[in-house]
């Protein structure tokens, strides 16, 4: 992806945050999972890995109760986790903002009017499926399809940075 210009191949860390609406359904899963296949491959220590919301709806939230059960199912405790609005600070701090849709990209212009936007991708624009967005649990109920969604933008992501040389093959 030539989007990834701004980033230098000899980083020590790479920091991804990943953004949905209220931070409680997809935003969260995606940073556990991403969690969850960077320590599977061995690598979780070249990732700073977190999520956040574009609004102050559920600031302080727990993860959703489904998202939660799904998680746990997975071998994973999203038990501390607790919902948070992006800031500026976030913008930049982060190497990548992944967000899950395009209310989530309006979301992010409207609240720094365009600043960072370099890091800002959606979700699935890594994979063959670009310009998808990854559905809204809390509408559509369908988790399972999120979820797999979501899985499949983070490996797309995953392979687009070991092949930009960022994260070595193994």
């Amino acid at each position: 992806m030539d989007r990834l210009w701004y980033l230098s191949k000899d980083r020590v860390m790479i920091k991804v945050l990943f953004v949905c609406h209220g931070n409680i359904c997809r935003s969260p899963m995606a940073e556990f999972l991403f969690k969850k296949m960077t320590a599977d491959r061995g690598q979780s220590k070249l990732f700073e890995i977190a999520s956040a919301a574009t609004s102050q709806e559920e600031i302080g939230s727990k993860v959703y109760p489904p998202v939660y059960a799904m998680l746990e199912s997975m071998g994973i405790d999203p038990s501390k986790k607790r919902a948070r609005q992006i800031t500026r600070k976030d913008m930049d701090n982060y190497d990548f903002i992944i967000v899950m849709d395009n209310n989530n990209l309006r979301n992010l212009d409207r609240l720094f009017n365009g600043y960072g936007e370099e890091k800002v991708h959606k979700c699935l624009d890594f994979s063959s499926r670009m310009g998808c967005e990854v559905a809204d649990p809390w509408y559509t109920r369908d988790f399972e399809t999120c979820r797999d969604d979501i899985t499949e933008g983070l490996e797309a992501f995953y392979q687009t940075l070991i092949e930009n040389g960022m994260v070595p093959e193994k």
